[in-house]
């Protein structure tokens, strides 16, 4: 039976999870168990839409549904813990297991830190992630680097430092580098990103590491938390699943595709962070692109951090109502609010209807805070530096007083 620590190779026994699946379809088959066996309530996963661009969020109650999750889809860029918050109530009242990427699994911890969201009620089966491509720009580097129509293609995948299409007529592989050298590529926020494998999710789930005759035919599944452990035991013991311990050599290769992502995104964000420059230059910087701001508050809608009842940058002493582009204050609320919890996820940036580059310049905050103060956001349930109170109990206080402002006392004379 399973227990935390352990590393394992596993493929599902279902064949038609076995031919939708990818890497025999491990995560696929321990989801319909779970949902079967009613070790959860739902499952909320990612589903191809219209096509492979279009990846759509999935709630899902019926097991035989469980199958049109399958698969990966490199090309779509959700984050699913804001979305189980506002439209299952943050878990509070059924248990429900999620497929998550790292910053999914960051999001979760940031969430429940704050109230959102209840772990305990949250089976959270991680799978490895070397970063995903916006879909906007996946259809441009298609047609332009690969020269193939972006229609055509009905499948991708990420393997071995390639992004790889197969499309009407064949297949082709460009490596990542030559890519992102160019501009294409993953997101700047997957560059930077060293949450690469999810360990603070129940189960970590991927294909590095799979080798031999279980290439291409296995999950590597590295158990990660007593309640996975439990889960994967359970599915075996009732053969939903196979189960063989990873081949040493097997652990050694992941351990190195793993360093060398890590290395890879230390380079990404020194390269990043110095394009900002540095003082009144970054700040000149930050000023003029944030300029184009329409406060259309994508950023704040998908932010996992963000999730204040009463936004401050609607309050309108700080804020100048219907304004546009607003006041430069509209952005250092933001950068203060987020700045020592941004796990660096994106959505602020890939949501921008303006592109403004949200992500890099929280990111780039939220980095040298952690330096000053050994706080690293996402990873397990340790507050953040920033003091922080429930909000509704919080207001109620301000209200006895008879302001809502929190900075009464640090104007008065002594």
């Amino acid at each position: 039976m399973a227990a935390k620590g352990d590393m394992s190779y596993v493929w599902a026994k279902d064949k038609e999870i076995l031919e939708k699946g990818e890497c025999g379809g491990a995560v696929t088959a321990l989801l319909k168990y779970a949902l079967e066996s009613k070790f959860v309530d739902a499952v909320l996963a990612v589903r191809k839409g219209q096509d492979i661009y279009d990846a759509v969020p999935a709630f899902i109650t019926d097991p035989a549904e469980v199958a049109s999750t399958a698969g990966s889809l490199h090309c779509g860029t959700l984050l699913l813990p804001k979305i189980l918050k506002n439209y299952a109530d943050g878990a509070k009242g059924m248990k429900i297991a999620v497929t998550c990427k790292g910053c999914d699994i960051m999001a979760f911890y940031e969430l429940a830190k704050r109230n959102q969201v209840n772990l305990d009620n949250i089976v959270m089966i991680g799978v490895n992630c070397g970063g995903s491509v916006s879909p906007v720009g996946a259809r441009k580097m298609i047609a332009e680097k690969f020269g193939v129509d972006p229609d055509t293609v009905h499948k991708e995948e990420i393997d071995k430092g390639q992004f790889i299409i197969e499309y009407e007529g064949g297949h082709k592989g460009i490596k990542i580098d030559e890519l992102e050298e160019e501009g294409f590529g993953r997101r700047s926020n997957c560059r930077r990103c060293k949450m690469k494998i999810p360990r603070q999710a129940d189960l970590a789930c991927g294909n590095w590491g799979v080798i031999g005759d279980k290439a291409g035919k296995a999950t590597f599944i590295e158990v990660c938390s007593e309640k996975g452990a439990k889960l994967l035991s359970d599915a075996q013991a009732k053969g939903v699943v196979e189960v063989a311990a990873a081949d040493p050599k097997g652990i050694e290769i992941r351990g190195k595709v793993e360093k060398a992502m890590l290395k890879l995104g230390d380079e990404w964000r020194e390269k990043d962070f110095a394009s900002l420059g540095k003082g009144k230059d970054r700040l000149k910087l930050l000023m003029e692109e944030t300029s184009k701001c329409i406060k259309c508050y994508a950023c704040v809608e998908n932010c996992p951090i963000c999730y204040c009842v009463e936004c401050s940058t609607k309050k309108p002493w700080y804020i100048t109502p219907g304004q546009l582009p607003p006041g430069f204050m509209f952005h250092l609320i933001r950068f203060a609010h987020i700045s020592d919890s941004c796990i660096n996820c994106g959505q602020c940036e890939e949501l921008c209807s303006m592109d403004i580059r949200n992500a890099l310049f929280m990111h780039s905050q939220q980095v040298e805070i952690e330096k000053q103060f050994k706080h690293t956001p996402g990873i397990d349930m340790t507050p953040p530096i920033h003091a922080f109170v429930e909000e509704k109990a919080e207001r109620a206080r301000l209200d006895a007083t008879g302001t809502d402002s929190i900075y009464i006392n640090i104007f008065k004379d002594e």
